[in-house]
C-alpha cells in the first residue's frame, strides 16, 4: 500500500519515487537471496584433503579432480555444505575410490551423510568416523573393508541409518551400545561376522526398522532379544549357520512384512500359537532347513501372506484346509519336505491370486483335486513324484493361464482322455506326464494335432511302457523342442517324420522296441545343423523344471531344459543297419548314444565332425573294423564307449582318447593299444605296393646320401641311445615295485631318479599326510578307474572319486598322456602348485608317477561344482539365491587374482569355467585345475602347442593365436559370471563352432535394452535386480572382444565385493 501511495504522487516527486523504488528492490533481493558463505573453513579443507590423500583411483574420470582446481570445498564433487559453509555431507558411491578410509573425516563436526558405497576402500573402518556425534547416515557397503569392529561408544550419537554390507568384517558382531540409540536401518550382511547373533541390538535399537545379517557366519541358537524390535519389518538372516529353533519372541515383532531365515540349519517345530502375531507378514521364507513336523492350521491367520516358502524341510503331514484363508497368497512352494494326505481336503478356489503352486517330491495321495481348476491366475502347476492317482479331470481346462505343468510320476491314468482335455490349455508349453498310464496304448488318431498344441516345446512321456507306435500326430507340434518316449514299449521303425520338426533339438526314443533303420531324414534336424538357432526359441519356457534325461545322468531326473544337451538316445532298442555317415552332419550334437542295439559295419569317420560331442556310446552293437582315428579331435568328448563290438585294430592316443578307462572298449578281443596293455603289432593294411614298385630315381638318390650320411648320425646318437636304455631299464624296474605315497612338506620333495615311481608329495595341511596308501588301494578307491566313479572331466584328464580304506572321501584326477611329456617338467609344476596356497583355490594333497598313470589327489568338495549346482540342481528344490552365487563369484575372483598376480611364478589358468569352481560344505568357492596349466614367467605370456580352454569360455583371439594369457582368463571368467546371472550354459542348445552363444546373447539383449530380461527367472522379482546388473556391466567388460580393454583381474576382484547379495522380495 505504501508503494502505491507513492506512485500516485504528482510528477515533482518521481524523482524521489524512483530511489524509493531501487532501495525497495535491493532490500527484497537481500532478504529472498542470501549471499552464500565465501568458502568452507580451513580446517574441514584439510580433513577432506587428508582423507583424499589416502585413496587411490580405478577410474580415469574419477580423480576427483575438481577438489585440486577449486579452492571452494563446497563446490567439490561429492561435497556438500550448510549455509554456514560446513561440510554436511559426502557422497561418492560408485567411484572407483581405493585405499584406506581416513580419520580425519571425523573432524568434520557437522557431518551428517557419509556415502562411500559400491567402491574399493580396504582396511579397517576407523572407529572415530563410525563415533563421529553429528552423524546420521553411514553407509560403506561394496567394499573390501575388513578387520573386527570393536567399540564400546558413550554420549549422545544421531547415526539412523549403518549400512556395513558386502565387505570383509569379520569377528564377532559389536555391541553398538548409544551408537544404536536412534538406529532404524542396519544391514550387515555379506560379511564374515561369526559367534553369537547379535539379538541385544534390539533392546538397544527400539525404532529399528529393517535389520539385515544374511551371508554371515553367526551360529548356534539365535539367543532372545529380537522379541524388543517392535517396530521391525524386515528382518534378513538367511545364509548363516543358525541352529535350534526358531526364537519365540520373534514373533512379537508383529509389525513385521518380511521373514528370511533360509539356507540355515534351523530345527524343531513351526509354532502355530505364536506364528499368529505376525498378521502382517507377507513374505516367509524357512526354506533349506531342517524344520519338522506339521504345517500349522494357525497360519491361515496371516491374511496378508502373499509368499510361502517351505521347500526344502522335513515337515509331515497334511496341508492343513485352513491355508486356503491365505487368499492373498501367490506363491506357495512346499517342495521336497514329507507331506502327505489327500490334497482334496484343500479347497484351492479360494486362492484365486496364486500363479505359482509347487507341491512336488512328497507323499500326497488321492485325485488331483478339483478346487484346483478354478485358478484363473495359475501359471505353473508342479504336482510330480508324489503318490496322486486317477485321471486328469476335464475341469483342467479351466486354466487357461497354465504354461508349465508337470505331473511326473504320480500314477495317473488313462493318457487319451488326458490329451484331449489338455488339449484346450491353449498356453501350454511344457507338458511333463512321465512315468504314469502303466502300459496304455498311446493314442494314434489325434486329427485335430495340427489346432492344438500349437504351443507346446516340451513333452514328457517317459517311463510310462506305452504300447504302440510313435503317432503321427506328434508331427503336427511344430514348435516341439524336446521330445521325451523313453522307456516304453512301442515297436516299429523311427518315424521319417522326425527330420521336419524344425525346431526340435532334444530327441530321446531309448528303451523301447524300435526296429528297423536309422532314417535318413533324421540326419536333416534343422536345429542341429543350423548356426544361431536359440534366438529363436522362447526363453522363459526353458527356465521350468522337466522329468527327462541330463547328459551325463542315468535314468530320469529334474532338470532345465536349458541345461539338456542337443542328443539324440536311440540306445536299448532293435534298430539295425549302417550308422549313418549324414550323422556327421548334426554339428550341434552333443550326445549321441546308439548302444544295445544291432547296428553293423564301421564306426563312420564322418562322425569327427561333431565337434561339440561330449557323449558318444556305440557299445554292444555289431560294428567292425577301426575306431576311426580322427575321432580324437573331439576335444570335449567326457564319454566314449565301443565295448561289446567286433572292432578291431590300434585304439586311437592323444587328446582325450588318453582318459577312457579300459571299460570302454571291452568285448572287443582284437583291439590293442597302452590302454588296454596290449601292444600293437607295426604292419598297416593301407600300404599300396605300388609305391614302391615306381619309386623314381630321385629318391633312390637321395636314398643313397641318407645312408651315406646316416651312418654318422647313428655314430652320433649312440650315445644318447645307451642312456635312453638305461632309464627305460630303471623305469621298468619301478614299476614293478609297489607305489606307496610318502608325505613330504610343502617345500621338500622326495630325492628320487627321473625315472623311479615313487615320486609323491603331499601337503602339509592335509589329512592324506596321516594315510599309508598304495597304488593298489588306488585302484580299488576308484574300482579300477570304473566309469561310474567319474564326477568331472577336461582337456586335463578325468576326475574320480576314491573312498580311502578309512572311509574318507578323496578326488583323484588321472592326467592325460599329452599333458605331462615329461617327469622332470611334471615334478616342476608339481611343485610350483603346492606353493599355490590360498583358501579359493584346490590345494594339492598328494601326487603319484606310476608307468603311465599320472595321478593328482585332491581333497573332496562336498558340494560337487558351480556347473553341478547351476544346470544339474537348478530344479531340485536347492536353488542357488543371489547371495551365494555372489559370493561364489567373488570368491572365484580371489583365487583367480592370486594365481594371476601374487602367486610366484604368476599362472595362466587356461580353462576357467564353472564345473572347474568346486564348492564346500559351505559354498565358498575353490578354483580347480590351476596348477595344470603351464607356468609363465613374470610379464611373459605363454604360448602353447593346442587351443586351449572349453567351448563357450575360449577368448575369441585364442581361434587366432596359440598364446594364453592373463587377459585370455578373465575373458573366461566373465562368462561364468553371464552363467551365474542367466542360469544358462555358455553353449546351450544350438551354437556354431567355436562360438560362446551365450555372450551373443547378452550381447544381442542389452544392444536391444532388454538386459532385464537376461537375468534367471530363479532371481527375478526378489530385490537385487540393481546389483545384478551392476555384475552384468562387469562380466561385460571382461568379455570385451578387444583383451587390452578387458579389467586386470584385480578390478574385478575390488568391483565384486562391491556388490552385495540382496535377498529382500519386492
Amino acid at each position: 500500500m505504501i508503494l502505491f501511495s507513492y506512485l500516485e504522487q504528482p510528477n515533482s516527486s518521481k524523482s524521489s519515487l524512483h530511489v524509493f523504488v531501487l532501495s525497495y528492490l535491493i532490500l527484497l533481493v537481500l532478504l529472498l537471496f542470501p549471499i552464500p558463505h565465501e568458502s568452507c573453513s580451513p580446517s574441514e579443507r584439510d580433513s577432506l584433503l587428508q582423507f583424499r590423500s589416502n585413496l587411490t583411483f580405478s577410474f580415469n574420470n574419477s580423480r576427483l579432480s575438481s577438489w585440486a582446481t577449486i579452492d571452494d570445498c563446497c563446490k567439490w564433487e561429492g561435497i556438500s555444505c550448510d549455509g554456514n559453509g560446513l561440510v554436511n555431507e559426502i557422497s561418492l558411491p560408485t567411484k572407483g575410490l581405493g585405499g584406506s578410509l581416513s580419520s580425519s573425516l571425523a573432524g568434520l563436526s557437522h557431518l551428517t551423510q557419509l556415502n562411500l558405497s559400491y567402491n574399493q576402500l580396504t582396511g579397517n573402518l576407523p572407529t572415530e568416523i563410525l563415533l563421529c556425534p553429528s552423524l546420521v547416515v553411514l553407509d560403506v557397503s561394496f567394499n573390501r573393508l575388513s578387520g573386527k569392529l570393536s567399540m564400546s561408544p558413550v554420549g549422545n550419537f544421531s547415526l539412523q541409518v549403518l549400512n556395513l554390507s558386502s565387505n570383509s568384517f569379520t569377528g564377532p558382531f559389536p555391541s553398538l551400545g548409544s551408537l544404536a540409540g536412534f538406529l532404524t536401518a542396519i544391514n550387515a550382511s555379506n560379511n564374515g561376522f561369526f559367534g553369537l547373533f547379535p539379538s541385544s541390538i534390539c533392546g538397544l535399537s527400539p525404532l529399528l526398522r529393517t535389520m539385515d545379517m544374511s551371508h554371515n557366519q553367526f551360529s548356534l541358537d539365535i539367543p532372545p532379544g529380537l522379541g524388543s524390535c517392535l517396530l521391525l519389518t524386515e528382518f534378513q538372516a538367511g545364509n548363516n549357520n543358525l541352529s535350534g529353533p526358531i526364537p519365540e519372541d520373534l514373533f512379537d515383532m508383529t509389525s513385521m512384512n518380511l521373514l528370511s531365515l533360509p539356507f540355515n540349519q534351523l530345527s524343531g517345530n513351526i509354532d502355530g500359537t505364536i506364528i499368529t502375531k505376525l498378521t502382517n507378514l507377507s513374505f516367509l521364507e524357512l526354506s533349506n532347513n531342517q524344520l519338522s513336523g506339521e504345517l500349522p492350521a494357525s497360519i491361515s491367520q496371516m491374511p496378508s501372506l502373499e509368499q510361502l516358502l517351505l521347500n526344502g524341510n522335513q515337515l509331515r503331514g497334511e496341508i492343513p484346509p485352513e491355508i486356503a484363508n491365505c487368499t492373498k497368497l501367490k506363491i506357495l512352494n512346499l517342495r521336497f519336505n514329507n507331506l502327505s494326505g489327500e490334497l482334496a481336503a484343500v479347497n484351492f478356489s479360494s486362492l484365486s491370486n496364486l500363479n505359482m503352486l509347487d507341491l512336488g517330491n512328497n507323499k500326497f495321495t488321492g485325485d488331483i483335486p478339483a478346487s484346483l481348476y478354478s485358478l484363473k491366475s495359475l501359471k505353473a502347476l508342479r504336482l510330480a513324484k508324489n503318490s496322486l492317482e486317477g485321471e486328469i479331470a476335464p475341469a483342467m481346462v479351466e486354466l487357461q493361464a497354465l504354461t508349465y505343468l508337470s505331473l511326473s510320476a504320480d500314477g495317473l491314468k488313462n493318457i487319451t482322455t488326458a490329451l484331449q482335455i489338455l488339449k484346450d490349455c491353449k498356453n501350454l508349453t511344457a507338458m511333463i506326464l512321465s512315468k504314469n498310464f502303466n502300459k496304455e496304448a498311446i493314442p494314434t488318431n489325434f486329427e485335430w494335432a495340427d489346432r492344438y498344441f500349437q504351443n507346446l516345446q516340451v513333452l514328457g512321456l517317459g517311463g510310462c511302457q506305452l504300447t504302440g507306435q510313435v503317432p503321427l500326430w506328434l508331427s503336427k507340434l511344430s514348435n516341439l523342442l524336446a521330445l521325451d518316449l523313453s522307456e516304453n514299449q512301442l515297436t516299429g521303425p523311427v518315424p521319417t517324420w522326425l527330420g521336419s520338426l524344425p525346431y526340435l533339438f532334444y530327441l530321446d526314443l531309448s528303451g523301447n522296441l524300435l526296429s528297423g533303420e536309422i532314417p535318413p531324414e533324421i540326419t536333416g534336424l534343422h536345429a542341429l545343423t543350423m548356426d544361431h538357432f536359440e534366438s529363436r526359441i522362447n526363453q522363459s519356457i526353458l527356465q521350468f523344471p522337466i522329468f527327462i534325461k541330463p547328459v551325463n545322468g542315468s535314468g530320469l531326473q529334474y532338470n532345465q531344459l536349458t541345461e539338456l544337451p542337443p542328443a539324440i538316445y536311440l540306445q536299448n532298442n532293435t534298430l539295425h543297419g549302417m550308422i549313418l555317415p549324414q550323422i556327421g552332419q548334426l554339428k550341434n550334437l552333443h550326445v549321441l548314444d546308439l548302444s544295445h542295439n544291432n547296428f553293423s559295419g564301421n564306426i563312420p569317420v564322418e562322425l569327427c565332425n561333431l565337434t561339440n560331442l561330449e557323449k558318444l556310446d556305440l557299445s554292444t552293437n555289431h560294428l567292425n573294423g577301426e575306431i576311426p582315428s580322427t575321432l580324437n579331435n573331439l576335444h570335449f568328448l567326457a564319454l566314449f564307449n565301443v565295448a561289446n563290438n567286433n572292432l578291431e585294430g590300434p585304439i586311437p592316443s592323444g587328446g582325450q582318447f588318453d582318459l577312457f578307462p579300459p571299460s570302454s572298449y571291452e568285448g572287443n578281443p582284437r583291439l590293442c593299444g597302452a590302454i588296454l596293455l596290449k601292444h600293437c603289432s607295426n604292419h598297416s593294411g593301407n600300404e599300396n605296393p605300388r609305391t614302391t614298385k615306381h619309386m623314381n630315381k630321385k629318391v633312390l638318390i637321395g636314398m643313397a646320401f641318407a645312408i651315406c650320411f646316416g651312418g654318422a648320425f647313428i655314430l652320433i646318437m649312440s650315445a644318447f641311445t645307451i642312456l635312453y636304455i638305461v632309464k627305460a631299464q630303471q623305469r621298468k624296474y619301478a614299476r614293478t615295485n609297489k607305489v606307496k605315497f610318502i608325505a613330504t612338506s610343502v617345500s621338500s620333495f622326495p630325492n628320487v631318479p627321473s625315472g623311479d615311481s615313487i615320486l609323491v608329495m603331499v601337503q602339509n595341511h592335509g589329512d592324506l599326510a596321516k594315510k599309508n596308501l598304495s597304488m593298489s588301494d588306488i585302484l580299488k578307491a576308484t574300482s579300477n578307474f570304473d566309469q561310474e566313479n567319474i564326477i568331472g572331466s577336461g582337456g586335463f584328464g578325468m576326475v574320480y572319486k576314491a573312498t580311502a580304506p578309512d572311509g574318507s572321501k578323496l578326488a583323484i584326477k588321472r592326467l592325460s598322456s599329452e599333458m605331462c611329456l615329461m617327469e622332470r617338467e611334471f615334478r616342476a609344476e608339481v611343485e610350483a602348485l603346492s606353493r599355490a596356497q590360498h583358501k579359493n583355490l584346490v590345494s594339492l594333497q598328494g601326487y603319484c608317477m606310476h608307468g603311465s598313470s599320472w595321478l593328482l589327489i585332491y581333497s573332496y568338495m562336498e558340494n560337487s561344482s558351480l556347473d553341478y549346482w547351476l544346470h544339474e540342481m537348478a530344479n531340485s528344490g536347492l536353488i542357488l539365491d543371489w547371495p551365494t552365487r555372489l559370493k561364489i563369484a567373488c570368491g572365484t575372483s580371489q583365487g583367480i587374482c592370486y594365481i594371476h598376480e601374487t602367486c610366484q611364478p604368476h599362472i595362466v589358468h587356461r580353462d576357467i569355467k564353472s564345473s572347474n569352481i568346486l564348492l564346500d560344505e559351505h559354498f565358498e568357492a575353490h578354483v580347480a585345475d590351476f596348477g595344470l596349466s603351464r607356468l609363465i614367467l613374470p610379464y611373459n605370456t605363454h604360448v602353447t602347442t593346442e587351443l586351449v580352454g572349453t567351448l563357450g569360455y575360449i577368448p575369441p583371439e585364442y581361434g587366432q593365436t596359440w598364446v594364453a594369457t592373463l587377459r585370455g582368463d578373465i575373458y573366461s571368467f566373465g562368462v561364468v559370471l553371464l552363467e551365474l546371472l542367466t542360469g544358462r550354459r555358455p553353449v546351450e542348445l544350438f551354437k556354431p563352432k567355436e562360438s560362446a552363444e551365450l555372450v551373443a546373447w547378452v550381447k544381442q539383449m542389452r544392444y536391444q535394452g532388454r538386459q532385464d530380461q537376461i537375468f534367471d527367472l530363479q532371481l527375478k522379482g526378489k530385490g537385487f535386480d540393481e546389483q545384478m546388473l551392476k555384475v552384468l556391466e562387469i562380466a561385460c567388460m571382461c568379455v570385451n572382444e578387444n583383451p587390452l580393454k578387458r579389467p586386470t583381474i584385480r578390478d574385478v576382484v575390488a568391483w565384486l565385493e562391491n556388490i552385495s547379495a540382496d535377498l529382500r522380495t519386492k
